[in-house]
């Protein structure tokens, strides 16, 4: 364990993943390794004549090595591993192998800044390790990583999940010199506050009463700690963009299937709208503890 998986960017990626990834690593105390995915469908020669695609292939990924380990030097971090793959699936190459290989953390860029790509939400939905997604917002280049907990669930995974995050949540605050903020949000249909049905304020000032013991266990500042009543995806994303969030850490369950792909989840939900840089928790065995009995 203690090693960073790091997807290296594309030219049109918006952020350097390599850099990001070997600074988190440093901060982390953890050991890095770049993997360089490229795949081309060929034409012509290269099509037909098998050893010309092949030393096609090879010329490609050596060139993307060679960029890397220039990067590499430059950051003073020559003797970082580089991996150069080809495969068609990045994510499913990238799940087996950082879950096979021990390591804990995985970081990639987003390649348009303004929404994920189909390999991204592969990824969100097949990682079995935390999953680091880097975008480049100048409006979320603060200083604070905001927890997204669902405080309110009594479902067994849940609870395990929000102790996850808030475990990695500290884990990157720490690493980064980051302030530390925790948002719940009471889930309350549009509908109903428009119509005045449901008094938001009365269920804030219930929630924070009704957990104020566990909230007590975390030792953090009370002025970052947010509860909100509303749509979650919508409230995360004006709470991170309020305190410039530079990172989200959320976690998901990862439905799979016919309702993963028609229902989706609230997940996917949050990261469709934020701008921040997004640290995924998986609801994997290995990631989930026990609840604490404190």
């Amino acid at each position: 364990m203690d090693k960073v998986f790091i997807i290296s960017q594309r030219e049109e990626a918006h952020t350097d993943a390599v850099a990001t990834g070997i600074e988190l690593a440093r901060a982390m105390d953890k050991r890095a390794e770049v993997f360089a995915y490229s795949f081309e469908y060929f034409s012509g020669a290269e099509y037909y004549n098998p050893r010309l695609g092949a030393a096609a292939q090879q010329k490609i990924m050596k060139d993307r090595a060679a960029k890397i380990e220039d990067e590499l030097k430059a950051l003073k971090a020559a003797d970082v591993p580089i991996h150069t793959v080809w495969s068609k699936d990045l994510h499913e190459h990238a799940c087996h192998h950082s879950i096979r290989h021990g390591f804990d953390l995985m970081v990639k860029a987003v390649h348009h800044a303004d929404h994920y790509l189909p390999v991204d939400w592969s990824l969100i939905r097949h990682v079995k390790i935390p999953l680091m997604l880097l975008t480049d917002n100048p409006l979320h280049r603060g200083n604070a990583v905001l927890m997204a907990v669902d405080l309110g669930s009594d479902n067994m995974l849940k609870k395990q999940l929000n102790q996850a995050v808030i475990s990695h949540g500290k884990e990157l605050a720490k690493a980064t010199g980051s302030k530390l903020h925790l948002a719940f949000v009471i889930r309350v249909p549009r509908v109903l506050r428009d119509m005045d049905l449901i008094n938001t304020t009365t269920l804030v000032k219930d929630a924070y009463q009704e957990h104020q013991q566990q909230l007590a266990k975390l030792n953090m500042d009370p002025e970052c700690i947010h509860i909100i009543a509303g749509d979650p995806d919508i409230c995360l994303y004006e709470l991170s963009c309020r305190l410039k969030a530079r990172y989200l850490v959320l976690g998901a369950r990862q439905r799979q299937g016919v309702l993963g792909y028609v229902i989706g989840n609230m997940a996917e939900s949050i990261l469709s709208r934020t701008r921040s840089n997004v640290l995924i928790i998986p609801a994997d065995d290995q990631l989930l503890a026990p609840l604490s009995s404190d």
